[in-house]
């Protein structure tokens, strides 16, 4: 019989950005107060479970978010560059929530082909590193449950691809929250749910920056 393997796909929780900028993968970027009570959150809501596996972005919102749950399930997080944040021409700019960035002219040669995106990683791109980690991570904890730590876009991207749906999209439109879990339940080699929930969702502050 087939064996059902579950990879939880675990967004980073809220990050310290007074100053409001699309960090995407610049460093010395770490969570918040409320970040770091979202991971500890998400960590109670499934340090019970069978995980025998984790990994992580090598960015630091990333590490921070994988190590409540690290020290949980006992745990060494694995960092893997594929689960990185996407690429992005505009990182470092003053960003805000929903589509803030338009609201500055210089930035508007970046979005002639919003379908690619023309401003970043092309959305394929994207999806083929996902579905390499996760098609390892799956592997590697058949049978059981694994937890990748990752970031909004790669996430939605590979949920997206998943599901059928177009890759190109509003960012304002994602489901997938700060601290979320998009969880991909296989029978097997086949992908048979996609479920989604936020442990920590009554931590949120208020709308985030695109892409973070």
């Amino acid at each position: 019989m087939a064996e059902t393997t579950v990879v939880h796909l675990l967004r980073h929780g809220e990050v310290h950005n007074p100053a409001g900028v699309l960090y995407g993968r610049l460093p010395g970027y770490h969570l918040s107060e409320t970040g770091q009570l979202m991971a500890e959150t998400v960590a109670k809501a499934v340090g019970g479970r069978d995980i025998v596996k984790l990994y992580s972005s090598p960015l630091e919102r990333a590490l921070e978010t994988a190590a409540p749950l690290a020290d949980k399930l006992g745990l060494e997080i694995e960092q893997d560059d594929r689960l990185i944040e996407a690429g992005n021409l505009l990182e470092g700019r003053p960003a805000g929530p929903g589509l803030g960035l338009l609201r500055d002219w210089r930035n508007y040669r970046y979005f002639y082909n919003p379908l690619r995106p023309s401003w970043g990683e092309p959305y394929p791109a994207i999806v083929r590193r996902m579905k390499a980690v996760i098609d390892m991570a799956r592997a590697a904890a058949r049978g059981h449950e694994t937890v990748l730590v990752s970031h909004q876009l790669p996430i939605w991207a590979i949920r997206c691809a998943a599901e059928g749906r177009r890759l190109w999209h509003d960012p304002r439109r994602r489901q997938c929250a700060l601290a979320s879990l998009t969880t991909l339940t296989f029978d097997g080699d086949r992908l048979v749910s996609i479920g989604y929930s936020e442990p920590a969702g009554s931590l949120e502050t208020g709308p985030s920056v695109p892409g973070a």
